[in-house]
């Protein structure tokens, strides 16, 4: 994807409810007016970079676009899960999100369980990427200190 990274922000909205119940792995959505606006360029797939909840703190995440072709799914998502353990749901809550690399395409598991050991996976190696100066740096870039409330895609 030539437009990394990548920034967006959006509300957060009830997804499929299936990353914290079936998945141990809680996801935050964003609406379809932020999915649809995506770039053109931007592959289905699992990426990582960073996050915060309003005018909270910057965490690590990872993020899903795409079908989620375990589940079938027919509408494009974008679920991100912050590495962020918080205390209680933030639906309806701006969340900022710069998108900064890619780690593999999406694809579709025999099993649950598959699934979940390619999330963590997914996990662990954004945490790595994360930690190394060029992306590190994005933690602190100026889009995480814009006041809240104004959705945008881009910079």
């Amino acid at each position: 994807m030539k437009s990394l990274p990548f920034f967006c922000r959006g509300q957060v909205v009830h997804g499929f409810g299936r990353g914290s119940k079936q998945l141990g792995i809680p996801t935050a959505n964003f609406p379809e007016q932020v999915v649809d606006n995506l770039p053109a360029d931007v592959s289905t797939g699992i990426y990582y970079g960073w996050a915060s909840v309003g005018s909270g703190d910057v965490h690590k995440m990872v993020v899903s676009i795409g079908w989620n072709p375990y589940y079938k799914n027919v509408k494009k998502s974008m679920e991100t899960h912050i590495i962020h353990t918080f205390k209680e749901d933030f639906y309806g809550e701006i969340l900022n999100v710069a998108i900064v690399g890619y780690l593999r395409p999406e694809k579709n598991f025999d099993s649950l369980e598959s699934l979940i050991s390619a999330i963590q996976g997914d996990i662990e190696e954004a945490k790595k990427q994360l930690d190394l100066p060029e992306h590190l740096k994005l933690k602190d870039d100026n889009f995480f200190q814009v006041s809240k409330g104004k959705i945008m895609n881009g910079h």
